[in-house]
């Protein structure tokens, strides 16, 4: 999917599915160190295509983290080939875009050991709001927090503590499941 080498996204809707799933997964990363992450780029100018999955390496183990339409959500372990060139975009024929390690929010993270996981689920005020039910995956380090949500079809990394509409859904830290 998307030319990357290895992505077979599972999407899921719901905080109870995406928690069943992996839940015990993101736990168990509690403890390890953000030894480095990757992101699709355009090499002409530098942006990041918010539309493919984040990955997120710790230590060896790759969490894959990609949003899609306004609440599918995809995590995925260790299936992304990010070494590998990023094929099929003829018709973008005008941007090339690379796999990068270059990203001013999550660059302070890596080196830093991992404290908690958490499931965000959007609960705003307005019924009306079509974001309502999504869910964002959020990263607590000693040095700060960040979380991966849905921008509506698209992926968002923010900083710090999430806005009061997402109710936090701690998964707890280092349980290894069997």
């Amino acid at each position: 999917m998307m030319g990357i080498s290895g992505f077979e996204p599972t999407f899921l809707v719901g905080l109870e599915a995406v928690r069943g799933e992996h839940g015990p997964r993101l736990a168990a990363l509690g403890g390890r160190r953000l030894t480095g992450f990757a992101l699709v780029r355009f090499v002409e100018d530098g942006d990041w295509f918010a539309d493919c999955p984040v990955v997120l390496d710790f230590g060896g183990v790759h969490v894959e983290v990609c949003h899609w339409k306004f609440d599918e959500l995809s995590i995925g372990w260790n299936t992304i080939d990010t070494t590998a060139a990023i094929s099929g975009w003829e018709e973008y024929d005008e941007l090339t875009p690379v796999w990068s390690s270059a990203d001013e929010r999550l660059e302070p993270f890596v080196g830093q050991e991992l404290r908690e996981v958490a499931l965000l689920k959007w609960h705003p005020s307005s019924r009306h709001d079509i974001a309502g039910g999504t869910i964002a995956v959020e990263f607590v380090f000693d040095v700060g927090r960040f979380h991966i949500a849905n921008a509506l079809d698209e992926n968002s990394i923010d900083l710090g503590d999430a806005p009061p509409e997402f109710v936090r859904h701690p998964l707890g830290c280092g349980v290894r499941p069997d």
